[in-house]
């Protein structure tokens, strides 16, 4: 008798702590920022194939027009993508090659410069059959400057909050629409300078009513936060800083929300509020891109041009200057990524060495590596950011080649699988779908 009833308080406690227990928000569910729904690289649920090919596990393939390296977002039944597309007006001869003066010497036989006045737009996909929803310009220029061979003129993401989609071309505008693409706003903030013509390519971030911008560049830098209905200034802040192209980080640490910029000059904290400056920290290199990631009152922060850093803060001693403080946690000062950012998951961190297929995984805790420098022989050049759920790790790189590994501080390879296209965007992952930008194409994986 008393053993039925200890049972039957278990199963009591067990559904009160069940129900407790925050449920999934709509924006947990989705995939509705660079990064995910956490802004980690980890979708908080689901079970996307393992193993996949042009003739296995696509659900559909629809063709993308234009050029972009945006990572799609999802919302609902709703696929959002930019890209920009060549009309056909073309540019002035005169023009095209100022703008080829303008590359440095060793980029003049590698850098882009465009030839034709360029539409950005934003496309909304069927998110369960690839049909193109709607389809809209948001604006028609020729650009002021050239792009970096591998690189696009759009190649910011998108982001919703499941009322509104914010669409940005950085020089050529931020854009508000509703969900079935109708703009409510938009806003002008000029040209960017940007380092070496290497061509624009961060993303604002969202929390809850307030949408930040960061403008890096050779010019006059600063960070604005705007309220996201309707586009009005809340604050700005100049920044002394460089190009740089890493997406923001909003936190909240002991109830205040705070933004961090990964930078090259300084990695700075400001008080979302107000715009004043909480903590700094130096060490990152030069042309920094990867984006902060954070967990259980710790961000890290990295960067891997011309050199390596990695660091780890935490947030709650984050005070000042926390370089020489009992903040700065531990540094890892070799094989960092320079474009894409680590994924943080289960306590482990994932990044890549340059932009090549060698890879490291640190315990997120210590700064330990669990395993570092393995060279993933399939694939070949890695652009696109790592993510994961479901105990898995997904790598994609620039040959169509994609990895998938066991979440483990033990090296393990699941599956490997290629398709017929070139990935420079990273994935998206909302429940049972994993969806793949290319050069061309558009991809749902999912299980048939």
């Amino acid at each position: 008798m008393k053993k039925l009833l200890f049972i039957t308080i278990w199963i009591f406690i067990l559904i009160e702590m069940t129900m407790a227990a925050d449920p999934l928000t709509e924006y947990d569910k989705n995939w509705p920022q660079w990064r995910g729904p956490k802004a980690t690289g980890v979708a908080l649920f689901g079970n996307p194939p393992l193993q996949w090919s042009e003739t296995k596990n696509i659900r559909w393939k629809v063709p993308i027009p234009g050029a972009g390296h945006a990572t799609p977002v999802v919302w609902g039944n709703q696929v959002i993508i930019l890209t920009a597309t060549e009309t056909t007006q073309k540019a002035d001869p005169g023009k095209v090659n100022a703008m080829k003066q303008q590359l440095p010497s060793w980029q003049r036989n590698s850098g882009k410069v465009p030839t034709a006045t360029l539409n950005f737009e934003i496309l909304s996909v069927n998110r369960s059959d690839g049909r193109i929803l709607w389809q809209k310009v948001m604006h028609q220029q020729l650009p002021h400057e050239g792009t970096h061979t591998d690189g696009s003129w759009a190649s910011g993401s998108p982001i919703t909050d499941g009322k509104h989609i914010y669409a940005y071309f950085g020089s050529f505008g931020l854009y508000c629409l509703d969900m079935q693409g109708n703009v409510l706003w938009q806003k002008d903030f000029g040209d960017m300078e940007i380092k070496a013509s290497f061509g624009e390519g961060t993303t604002p971030v969202l929390y809850k009513d307030k949408l930040v911008v960061n403008w890096d560049h050779e010019g006059q830098s600063f960070i604005v936060v705007l309220d996201k209905n309707t586009g009005k200034q809340i604050w700005k802040k100049n920044r002394d800083e460089v190009t740089s192209w890493a997406t923001p980080f909003v936190v909240e640490q002991d109830g205040r929300p705070q933004v961090v910029i990964n930078a090259t000059g300084h990695v700075s904290s400001y008080d979302l509020e107000t715009g004043d400056i909480l903590w700094e920290s130096t060490g990152m290199t030069g042309n920094v891109i990867p984006s902060p990631v954070y967990s259980d009152g710790r961000i890290y922060l990295m960067s891997g041009f011309r050199g390596n850093a990695f660091q780890a803060i935490d947030l709650g001693k984050a005070k000042g200057d926390v370089k020489s403080s009992n903040a700065l946690l531990w540094s890892y000062n070799k094989n960092t990524s320079y474009v894409p950012s680590a994924l943080l998951y289960q306590n482990m961190l994932y990044f890549f060495k340059e932009n090549r297929e060698i890879l490291t995984c640190l315990n997120a805790l210590t700064g330990q590596p669990h395993y570092e420098s393995l060279r993933l022989k399939d694939l070949k050049g890695v652009y696109a950011s790592p993510v994961a759920v479901n105990g898995r790790v997904y790598l994609t790189g620039r040959n169509g080649v994609s990895v998938v590994l066991k979440a483990d501080p033990v090296f393990e390879i699941l599956a490997t699988n290629t398709l017929n296209e070139s990935f420079t965007a990273s994935p998206a992952i909302v429940g049972d779908e994993m969806f793949l930008r290319g050069q061309e194409y558009l991809y749902c994986i999912a299980n048939k």
